[in-house]
């Protein structure tokens, strides 16, 4: 998978899933809302974990398609 990446965020999900689109973005849902950035931080953790790496959200920090990168 190349990085950056985007991302198309759906807060208040009722699971946690992440999901790989035709496009080479991923579609990220979080049972958090997005409020208190409560939804990004939900993000990093689950794709840190998926990755096994520091996950950043480089854009759109207010979006719900956001631009992430690996270390």
């Amino acid at each position: 998978m190349k990085f950056p990446i985007s991302i198309t965020v759906k807060p208040k999900s009722k699971r946690e899933n992440i999901e790989y689109l035709d496009d080479g973005s991923l579609k990220i849902e979080v049972k958090e809302k997005a409020e208190n950035n409560k939804a990004n931080l939900a993000v990093i953790k689950l794709l840190s974990k998926h990755f096994g790496k520091q996950v950043y959200i480089k854009s759109s920090f207010k979006s719900k398609k956001k631009i992430i990168d690996v270390k």
